[in-house]
Parts: structure tokens; sequence; C-alpha cells
């Protein structure tokens, strides 16, 4: 145990120097990348990528991709500015209605995973089209302005840190104690480890899968509410920019894309690295495509270090596997009861 604890610190090592590395080096060589404005600018966008990376850490530690992280996002910041209509007094209940309509997103997308066995890159894939088919439904794909009761909660700076950012801390290490300290996150872990393995000690697989599709749906969702308050007037496709950096947070962080053990914290801090290194990219005076490239660059760069674990793919079977050798000819091998 040990051992696999500092296996698994040395996966998500690299994500916290790497990110203290770049803050040193935009200090020296764009320093107004940390000034005071450029870091109130940072922290609330910053919160809300750090929660759709999360919510994708779930889905991927359960052996999935979740390609409606835009859908989920649109839509929240759709439903919580054109139902209010600038009006305060709705704002409650269009939040709630949010929460509603991703909890049932998420819940479809869990049970059409795990009972129905669609692949979650084609179900999530669906999901975000039939998402933002209510979208557009809604909006029509024009902007609303946010109520002045949200944009005034998401201004909030208690302390001098942005109300969004500590949020998102406290979900985050919450989260977090979950999943490592818990008997549930531990069990979380193994299934989405090695499917099989799980079965054989009577988890049951389904359950942590649906779990994870559930919780990332109440993670878009918050950092869609969080965001229709800090831009004010948001645009219906809001959340197209959150795919690619939330995948790429996970692969940073050491979460292995074909799933198993990870760390939201990682993950969370492989956003911060991604927010801090588009700020820098900015101070230079790049355009967005050069952005696009720099996040792309990331996402290719952590999967070529550890996301896809190629040595594992291409070693087969580890030994001590649950597969058992063949018997000699003319021996029947004895069957072995699984307690579930």
């Amino acid at each position: 145990m040990s051992g696999f604890g500092v296996a698994r610190w040395r996966r998500s090592a690299g994500i916290w120097a790497a990110t203290g590395l770049l803050f040193a080096l935009s200090a020296v060589f764009q320093p107004k990348s940390l000034g005071g404005s450029a870091l109130a600018a940072l922290w609330p966008f910053a919160a809300v990528l750090i929660l759709a990376a999360v919510g994708q850490t779930l889905v991927v530690q359960q052996r999935g991709i979740d390609l409606s992280v835009p859908g989920f996002i649109s839509l929240t910041v759709v439903l919580v500015t054109h139902i209010p209509n600038g009006h305060g007094s709705e704002l409650g209940p269009a939040v709630l209605l949010a929460y509603a309509v991703c909890l049932a997103a998420g819940a479809v997308n869990g049970l059409l995973v795990t009972r129905i066995g669609i692949t979650p890159i084609v179900q999530t894939l669906g999901m975000n089209a039939v998402l933002y088919g209510i979208n557009l439904g809604i909006s029509q794909g024009t902007p609303t302005q946010t109520t002045s009761a949200l944009q005034s909660f998401a201004s909030t700076s208690p302390a001098g840190i942005p109300l969004p950012l500590v949020i998102t801390v406290v979900i985050v290490i919450l989260l977090g104690f979950v999943i490592k300290r818990t008997t549930f996150g531990r069990r979380f872990e193994a299934s989405g480890a090695n499917a099989a393995a799980g079965r054989a000690a009577g988890l049951r697989g389904n359950r942590y899968q649906f779990s994870a599709y559930l919780g990332a749906a109440l993670l878009y969702c918050t950092a869609g509410v969080l965001l229709a308050g800090i831009v004010s007037q948001p645009d219906p496709f809001q959340g197209n920019s959150y795919l690619l950096p939330s995948v790429a947070a996970v692969a940073l962080g050491g979460t292995s894309l074909l799933g198993g053990v990870g760390s939201v914290m990682a993950s969370a801090m492989g956003a911060l690295f991604l927010s801090q290194l588009q700020q820098f990219v900015l101070a230079t005076g790049a355009s967005a495509a050069v952005q696009n490239l720099v996040q792309a660059g990331a996402l290719a760069l952590a999967v070529t270090i550890y996301g896809l674990r190629p040595g594992q793919l291409l070693r087969g079977p580890r030994r001590g596997s649950l597969r058992q050798p063949s018997p000699p000819e003319g021996v029947v091998a004895p069957t072995i009861p699984f307690r579930t």
C-alpha cells in the first residue's frame, strides 16, 4: 500500500511542480499576467474550469470520457439567464430547474452507458447534441443579460477572495475527502481501475459508473451557474471552451484516460495550470488560435507522459491478475465461486 501511495503521488506530483514553475516564469517574463487586475479575472474563470475538470475526472476514473461538458454548462447558463430575464425573483426557480435538468441528463447518461452498454464517447456526444437542442429552443441563439442578483453573488469577494473560487475549493476538498477517505470512494476507484476484479470482489461497478455521471452533471451545473454570474451577458455557447481544457486538466493531473485511480485535487491543479498558461499567452499578445494550440499541446504532452499507460497496453495482463493458467490436457479445472 505504501508503494502504491508513492506511485500515485509520483503521477500527480508533476502538475504541482509545473504549476509552481509556470507562476515563477510568469513573474519573470510576463509580470503583468500576475497583476491585480489579471488575477481578479483569472480566479473566477479558473474556478469554473476546475469544476468542469473535476466532473470530467469522475467520468474518466470510470473508464469513460464526457463530451457533453459544453452542453451542460451552456444549457445551465441559458436557463439561469433567459428564464429570469433580468427578474431576480425568478432566479431561484431557474437555478433549481437547471439542477433538475442536469441531474436528469446525467442520469440518462449513466443509465444508457451502464444498462444499455452504449460507449461513453458516443452517449455523451449524443447528449451534448440534445442539450444544445434544448438550449437553442429556449434562447433562439441570442444572449441575455444576467440578473443583478446572480452577478452580485458571483462578484462577492470575502476576505479578498472571489466567492466562486471559495465555493470551488470547498467542493474539491470535500470531494477529495470522499474519494480518498471513505469506503465508497475507495470502492469507486477500485471499480474504475479494474472492472473484472471489482466484480470478483463483489462490487457493483454499474453503481459507481452511474454515480460518476450524476456527480459530473452536478459539477457542470454548478460551473454553469457561476459562469452565468461572472459574465454579464453570456451567450448560449458559453460552455464550448471548456471541453478540451477539462480533458487536458485530467491528463495533466495524472489520471489515466483509461480509467482507474486519479486525484480530483491534481485535476484542479491542472485546471489552474491551464488557466494561468492562458493568461501568460494572452499577455504575450497571441491570438485565440495560438491559445488553442497551446492547450492542445499541453494535452498531447500529458497523454504522452502518462495519460494512457501505453506500457501496460503493450505488456497485456499483469502478473497476479484474475486470469488463471489453462489446466493440463485431460484435467478439469475447479470452479471457484465468488461471494457477491
